[in-house]
């Protein structure tokens, strides 16, 4: 329990940490969002300044020519005039009168019907952005003294402009000379502005109209007025593209996305070390409450072991004198069959001593050459009399192998298996062994029986002590064979036999050099 508070604990930090990384990458990205915008807004400030600026250079007399004025905008849209409009990705510009109609325009048009984009502040859309009045245009322009500032056509431009400007209206006489025009750069500041019949170096007042143009004296007072309100310059309009914000922001995006995926990375490998650190203590913890139980366990075998050896002693004196009583002429018959019976079931208790104690023993290999048929041999003479009581038909094939492992002990496996196939079968019945090579380091060995077999539920069974499907078996017979195998590094295992009986085959047997 205190482990698993712990490793609670544990993941609620990571858990912890993971969401502090993303709160602060997802504030670092609205952060980087709004200085982009921000920037973006700081330069169409620094394009609404240099506009100004332009306006106030090319005004005379608070008067603008059309033809003058459109083709510097054109060269704003395209970014010829200045690094830093062409980095903004200036769109369109607008110029607008006091009812926010369109007086002088350049780039793309502007839908200016709907009223939204009318409204002072930023319009935010897909791929632009339209700033209205990003700076206050009538206060930059104001800067000289004049606070109206009038774009106008020139002379060639009154009978095809007017009623576009709504004025009927045309010139009167030829067009001035060239020297006639009025001069295109603006008068020094302390120069002042010329009144109607004034004189120069007279300043007018802020919000007194501007002077007539002399292209202008033949117009009429009333559509001269109605014609300086409508091209009288009050807003401005700018819409530059979004794409640039837009692709700063997702490659931002991006990147915090990234940071986020290896944080979440981060914590989760962090999870799983100190998962696997956490199974590993418990593993420990676990392997020395093992190894103290294995210790416990060795110590009880071997008492186990003392007792069933001194257990024997006692037992033989019970079967001894058994045999005396049996072997009395004198005793009666009754008598001597129940010694009979003492001495049966003192050699069966005396045969499960034996294979506990065999059991029991710790299993030391010495491995040495062995020659395999020599071996089964010697075991099949010790079996000869089972073998000729139920008249068995035993058959060894193969090959003549060499084999290194433990004499002893090998033998003793053998015994047991082929013991095991002896009792398994009925009278007459059939038993073959076959060891065969399966290559140049590896042999196999099989015991096959013609007997009743082994249920396929039993057959991983069969090997565990005290599991018998023979009434006179013990239980300890196949169980002492799986220990000697894999004390030697074999395998062992039960597989059907066709069309009747069972297979005991040890496998990966080492062939000796």
């Amino acid at each position: 329990m205190e482990l698993s508070r712990r490793s609670l604990l544990v993941y609620g930090l990571l858990g912890a940490l993971w969401v502090l990384v993303l709160g602060w990458q997802t504030q670092e990205h609205v952060r980087v969002r709004e200085a982009a915008r921000t920037g973006l807004r700081n330069r169409a400030k620094d394009i609404a300044n240099t506009l100004s600026a332009i306006i106030r250079g090319m005004r005379f007399r608070g008067v603008i020519p059309q033809e003058r004025l459109e083709p510097v905008l054109n060269e704003l849209i395209h970014g010829r005039t200045n690094e830093l409009i062409q980095s903004s990705e200036l769109l369109s510009i607008v110029l607008l009168n006091a009812t926010n109609q369109p007086v002088a325009s350049a780039g793309q048009p502007i839908d200016l019907q709907r009223k939204d984009l009318l409204q002072e502040g930023e319009h935010w859309g897909a791929r632009s952005v339209t700033l209205v009045n990003p700076v206050d245009l009538g206060a930059s322009l104001s800067a000289l003294g004049v606070t109206n500032t009038v774009i106008l056509p020139l002379p060639g431009e009154f009978t095809n402009r007017g009623s576009e400007l709504g004025h009927e209206f045309t010139r009167r006489g030829p067009p001035p000379p060239e020297e006639m025009l009025p001069p295109r750069t603006p008068p020094p500041p302390d120069a002042g502005e010329f009144q109607p019949g004034g004189r120069p170096g007279r300043t007018r007042e802020p919000g007194s109209r501007p002077r007539r143009p002399f292209w202008l004296r033949g117009m009429a007072e009333e559509d001269f007025q109605s014609l300086v309100a409508k091209q009288t310059l009050h807003g401005l309009v700018l819409t530059l593209s979004t794409e640039g914000l837009a692709a700063a922001i997702t490659r931002d995006l991006w990147l915090r996305t990234i940071i986020v995926a290896l944080a979440g990375l981060s914590v989760l490998g962090s999870a799983l070390a100190w998962r696997n650190l956490a199974k590993s203590s418990e593993l420990q913890i676990r392997l020395v409450r093992t190894s103290e139980m294995n210790t416990r366990l060795k110590e009880m075998n071997l008492a186990a072991a003392g007792l069933a050896h001194e257990t024997r002693n006692p037992l033989n004196i019970i079967r001894g004198l058994a045999q005396m009583i049996s072997r009395q002429t004198a005793a009666p018959a009754e008598i001597q069959e129940r010694s009979r019976a003492i001495i049966a079931e003192a050699d069966k208790v005396a045969a499960q001593l034996n294979e506990f104690i065999n059991y029991s023993r710790p299993r030391e290999i010495r491995r040495t050459r062995l020659a395999l048929n020599a071996v089964l041999n010697e075991v099949v003479r010790a079996l000869n009399y089972d073998l000729e009581e139920k008249q068995i038909n035993l058959q060894i094939k193969g090959e003549p192998l060499t084999v290194e492992a433990d004499e002893q002990s090998f033998r003793q496996a053998l015994f047991n298996l082929l013991l095991n196939a002896i009792q398994a079968v009925e009278p007459r019945g059939e038993i073959q062994i076959a060891a065969e090579k399966r290559n140049a380091a590896e042999a196999t060995l099989e015991v096959r029986d013609n007997g009743p077999g082994v249920p396929p539920g039993h057959r991983a069974e069969i090997f565990k002590p005290y599991f018998t499907t023979q009434k006179q078996g013990t239980g300890l017979g196949l169980a002492v064979v799986q220990q000697i195998v894999l004390a030697h590094g074999w395998e062992v295992e039960c597989l059907p036999h066709e069309p009747r009986g069972a297979i005991f085959r040890i496998s990966h047997l080492k062939l000796a050099a």
